[in-house]
């Protein structure tokens, strides 16, 4: 399994396992999914990248991940709450998954924006996790 979705994978979990953001987003509103209209409000599992850390055994991995945020507002409160909510939850240590140990995740950048359509908020979150491969 690559490391990218086993990020995916615990993130995904440690969010449909926190309260604060349960209270914000249903369950079933945070999945990886291609296609807009995105349920109102949502957190879509979005776009990752992995870049190799360059340990001589090749087995450690710095995963980049996007959320998305979609909540329908003309405002950007609600996307800023959800985002607070998803930073506080990301900062305890995520659990081992599929042969990978994640260290260093973190929260590395939210960005806030308006939709065109002008009734939809969206934000951004960048997750970076520093995943480690088990034997």
């Amino acid at each position: 399994m690559s490391a990218a979705y086993a990020v995916q994978k615990a993130i995904r979990g440690r969010l449909i396992d926190t309260a604060a953001v349960l209270a914000l987003v249903p369950a079933d509103s945070i999945l990886d999914r291609n296609s807009r209209p995105a349920p109102d409000p949502s957190i879509i599992l979005g776009e990752d990248q992995e870049i190799d850390e360059g340990d001589i055994a090749r087995r450690t991995i710095r995963v980049v991940s996007t959320l998305h945020v979609w909540k329908r507002e003309t405002g950007l409160a609600g996307v800023k709450a959800i985002s607070g909510a998803i930073r506080t939850a990301m900062r305890a240590a995520l659990p081992p998954m599929d042969g990978w140990h994640f260290a260093d995740c973190r929260v590395s950048s939210i960005r806030f924006l308006r939709d065109p359509d002008g009734e939809t908020a969206h934000a951004v979150v960048t997750i970076e996790t520093l995943a480690g491969e088990v034997d």
